[in-house]
Order: structure tokens, then sequence, then C-alpha cells
């Protein structure tokens, strides 16, 4: 009982974090050797606490490992994985430099083709929920070859498409397979990802058949560690509830926040990509290779974005964790729980201190680049080309940026359910993507890219309260569904 009252929102206040304590935390970083000890000046915080640190605090009982895999086999799964992601994106984004080759090939308007992009959205927002909930029950393995099937087929059928309706269908298909993974990785798949669901394959330690077990490891000599599973553990079914469960996080008000933030970022985005080939080919007169080379910076910004986003995170959690540490008298070895971290934690804000800026700047380059595009006497200086791709590719940064952020802290406010906040997450985003490509083409033929562009741009201005309802709200709510859920497992 003293740890669920602990998480209460109104918690003592002598241990929360502060802003001042944060930003001293992170000041302290640099007292960190190049063996990763804290120097002595943050060892004199708590000078007795090493001794007393399971004796007083909740979150310092040892806890089994998480999993037995070695760190070469850890690096193999990301980098499996890592590839799978980049092809889904490829799938997405290689498409549309062939828009105007593939309205003139089935004799149909950009504006019909442009459909295709919306039905491979709305089937990409969906799918997850299929197959993110089926990996959480039935496993990843299985999952991840049936949608690998699927992606295979329809890319061969939509080669040989012989007409518009052959497309909009396949394409769809397309995206229900690639929402998962990619085909590129299914030989690697099958021959050597191990599960890792852990109501299957526990921490990685149980002995497997049928089809949890890799190919490769038939033939090896298994680990030392291995060890057959109990046999009265009853794997949960599929039923309706199984595809039902994402859609409930939707009534958390906190995680519906981030979503809708999100979800308007990545629509603004794909409305921006999804109109490069008809505006840049009016603009500027680029052929298909032309067209096609007109998305590297996009492609990059993507690739930045993420890169940089990705290291300021882990720094803003170093050093609020240190932060957290000093205010509740922890040794600095001590190690927060990562698939539970305590509700007065100030994750909301760890995860959200960059999104100002990084808001503010995805803003800027949205209107300026309507407005790059929306004279033709600058369209036709030569070398002005350079103008609009740059704004791209920081429209691209900072939309990835916010992508990362925002799918984080889900996660982070989603602890065991990292399927299914990825499943919502892309339904909401998808979702609002879609309608957004189907009427993009519409706003600027009527608006112009200029009013167009800096429509969108208010938008986001007018969507930014909702991060900061977070900021100020997000971690009271996050701690009364902590309070709510241990009152339901008591």
């Amino acid at each position: 009982m003293h740890q669920q009252n602990s998480c209460k929102p109104a918690a003592d206040t002598s241990h929360q974090v502060t802003i001042t304590e944060l930003s001293g935390a992170r000041r302290s970083l640099h007292a960190i050797n190049p063996a990763g000890v804290l120097c002595a000046s943050l060892d004199a915080v708590a000078p007795a606490a090493q001794a007393e640190e399971t004796a007083t605090f909740p979150y310092t009982e040892l806890e089994q490992p998480y999993h037995v895999f070695p760190k070469g086999l850890k690096r193999f799964l990301v980098g499996v994985i890592g590839v799978a992601g980049l092809f889904s994106g490829l799938s997405s984004n290689i498409y549309f430099p062939s828009l105007d080759a593939i309205a003139k090939d089935l004799n149909v308007s950009i504006d019909a083709v442009s459909l295709t992009i919306t039905s491979y959205l709305v089937i990409q927002g969906v799918s997850p929920l299929l197959w993110g909930s089926l990996s959480d029950t039935v496993g990843r393995r299985p999952i991840y070859i049936a949608s690998f099937t699927v992606y295979i087929i329809s890319n061969i059928v939509l080669s040989l498409s012989p007409n518009f309706t052959t497309l909009l269908i396949f394409r769809g298909l397309q995206a229900a397979g690639s929402a998962s993974t990619v085909s590129i990785v299914i030989i690697m798949v099958i021959l050597f990802l191990p599960e890792t669901l852990r109501s299957i394959a526990g921490n990685g330690s149980l002995r497997l058949t049928g089809i949890y077990k890799p190919l490769v490891a038939r033939f090896t000599v298994e680990p030392p560690y291995m060890q057959d599973p109990d046999e009265t553990v009853q794997r949960k079914k599929v039923t309706v509830i199984t595809f039902i469960e994402p859609l409930r996080l939707l009534v958390e008000k906190d995680i519906v926040l981030n979503l809708l933030f999100g979800g308007v970022v990545y629509a603004i985005w794909s409305m921006v990509t999804s109109s490069t080939t008809g505006l840049f080919k009016s603009r500027f007169g680029l052929n298909e290779l032309l067209l096609g080379l007109a998305f590297l910076p996009n492609g990059c910004g993507t690739i930045v974005g993420s890169a940089m986003v990705g290291k300021l995170m882990t720094r803003d959690y170093k050093a609020a964790e240190v932060a957290y540490k000093i205010a509740h008298s922890l040794p600095p070895s001590h190690k927060l729980p990562a698939k539970n971290i305590p509700a007065d934690f100030p994750i909301e804000h760890t995860r959200l201190r960059n999104l100002p800026w990084i808001a503010s700047l995805f803003a800027v380059s949205t209107a300026a680049y309507g407005f790059s595009l929306a004279d033709p006497t600058l369209t036709s200086k030569p070398g002005w080309i350079v103008v609009p791709l740059f704004l791209q590719f920081l429209i691209a940064a900072m939309s990835n940026a916010v992508f990362a952020l925002n799918q984080t802290l889900v996660s982070d406010l989603c602890p065991g359910k990292g399927a299914s906040s990825t499943a919502i997450n892309n339904l909401v985003r998808c979702g609002l993507g879609a309608v957004g490509v189907a009427f993009v083409e519409t706003m600027i033929t009527n608006l112009g890219p200029a009013w167009a562009f800096l429509g969108l741009a208010l938008i986001t201005v007018t969507m930014t309260p909702l991060a900061a309802v977070n900021w100020f709200w997000g971690q009271q709510w996050r701690a009364a569904r902590t309070e709510r859920k241990a009152k339901i497992e008591e």
C-alpha cells in the first residue's frame, strides 16, 4: 500500500522534481567519468542511502533480467528491425515521384492517383490494430511471416497491375503488409529471429518449438540457460477483445492529446510530400528522374530529425533520472525500472522539453515553403529550387522529430503495451494523414500554395496548446491511472 500511495498526485511535494533541479542535474551529468561512475560530488548527496536503499525505497527490489540475449544478438535484432523499418517507409515514399507517370500510364488524373495514397494511409493506420494485437497474443515470428507474405504478394501484383482498380486495391494490401515490416528481411526472420513475446518466450530462456523456433536454432547447440517452459502456463487466446484492446487507450486524456498533436503534424508532412510531384513539375518543369531526386532532401530530413531527437531524448532522460535520484536521496548507482516508471517521475517534462522549438521551426518552415513556390518570378530564377528543397528538409526533420517524441512518450505512458500503443498511434496519424492528402490538391488549386501552407502552419500553432496541457497536467493524469490500475489488481 505504501508503494501505491506514493504514486498519488498529492504525493509529498518534497520529492517532486522541479525544473531547477532538472537543469542542475543536466549540469551534474558532466561529473560522470569515462567509466560511467558518478563522481564524489553526487555520492555525497545521500551518504547513508545505499545501505538503507532496500528498506526505504519501494523501487529497489532486484529484478530478474528482462531478457537473456547477449549483446551481439541484441544488436542483430535491432539491425533486422531497423532494416525492416527503413523499407516500410521506402514503400510509401518511393511512390510519390511516379504519380504523374502512373496517371499517364493508366489514363487517369493525378487526383485519382492521389486516392491510392489515401487508401495506403487508411490501411496503414488500421492494419496495425490487426498485426499489433495478434503479435501480442500469437507471437512476433508468426505475425512477421504473415505480414511478409501479404507484402510480397501485393508487390508482385502491383508490378503487373493492368488498371486503376487493381492499383487501388493492392496498394492498400501493400500497406497492410508493410505496416508490420517488409520482405527484405523475411529470410533473416525465418532463419535467425527469435520469439520475443514474453508470454511465450519468457525472457528468452524458454525452449520453444514449431514456428516459434528459428531455423538456425534447430541445427546449432543451444545455450546452457535454455529450459523447458512450464506446461501450466496458459497462453492468451485470440478473441474480439484482442483487437479492441488498443482502442481503449483512446479514453486516456494524456494519450489522446499526444496522439492528436502528433497526428496533425504527420498529416501536414504527408500533405507536403504528396503535393511535391505536382508542384515541382509545374513550377520547375522537372522530369521523372529529377522529381525522384527532389525527394532526397525530404528523406535526409527524416534521418537527421530522428537521429537528432534520439540523442536529445537520451540526454534529457539521464538528466531527469539524476535529478529524481537526488530528490529522493537515492545512490547514483540506483536504476529506475524502465518498464515501470514511478508515477512521480516527470517523464512528460523529460520528453516534451524540446517540443516548443521543434514545433515552432516546423510551423515557420511550412509557412515559408508555400510562399517559396507561389511567385512565378521567383520559381523561374536559376537555382531557386534549392530554397523549397531546403525548407522540405527542415519540415521533414522537425516533423520526424515530433513523431519520435510523440511515439516515445506514448510508449512511456503505456508500459507493457508497446504493440498496442504503436497501433493506436498509427491509426490516428495515418487517419489524419489520409484526410489531409485527400484534400491537399484541392487546397492548393483553390487557395494557391502560399495560403494553403500558411493555413497548415497556423493549424500547427493552434494545436500546440494540446502539448501545453500535457506538460502541466499529464503527470497528474498518469499518477491517477497508475493508482486506478493498482486498485484493480488488488
